[in-house]
């Protein structure tokens, strides 16, 4: 099944009768050319059994740099040195999740540019973990079908060097 990404346009009557889950969450990009992007193995959520950025939400009383520090660290093993954020947007799209029919997923996202440790392919469980452990993806190898819209939208920033703050609306969504 091919997903149809679009911008979102004022005054989309589509959703407007729809009741909302409302995710946010700090994810990094981290992307090396001869390795590819840095992802993980989603266990749970909209984005079950794809590839999505690491991240996610924020424990309470976290900042975004700590969530995003412990987020990475959970889903990679590795620690961040450097990073900067690149910007924020939302992904809306259906999603059955108990009483709600649709899913905004605020997102910041943030360009990952030096880690320390290695990758874990494997991570720690524990209550709330999401994902299996982390891989390097080449780009040519994520697709609409395999991935969540936030590797999607890594993706397109890697290949055009520029973020792109459009919100995305999803007219369709599968969670596998």
């Amino acid at each position: 099944m091919i997903i149809l990404l679009e911008s979102y346009q004022s005054g989309d009557e589509m959703m407007k009768d729809e009741i909302y889950h409302r995710a946010f969450g700090v994810y990094g990009i981290y992307y090396r050319q001869e390795q590819g992007l840095l992802v993980i193995s989603k266990t749970s959520g909209p984005y079950a059994n794809r590839l999505d950025l690491p991240g996610g939400s924020m424990a309470e009383g976290e900042g975004l740099d700590d969530t995003l520090r412990r987020e990475f660290l959970e889903e990679t093993g590795m620690q961040l040195i450097n990073y900067q954020q690149l910007g924020i947007t939302s992904f809306r799209y259906p999603w059955t999740f108990e009483t709600f029919t649709m899913n905004n997923h605020i997102a910041v996202f943030n360009l990952v540019q030096q880690v320390h440790g290695n990758v874990a392919e494997k991570v720690r469980e524990f209550p709330g973990q999401d994902s299996k452990g982390a891989l390097f993806v080449k780009l040519a190898d994520i697709t609409p079908e395999n991935s969540s819209p936030l590797v999607l939208k890594a993706k397109k920033f890697i290949q055009n060097n520029e973020f792109d703050f459009a919100d995305t609306i999803l007219r369709e969504w599968q969670v596998l």
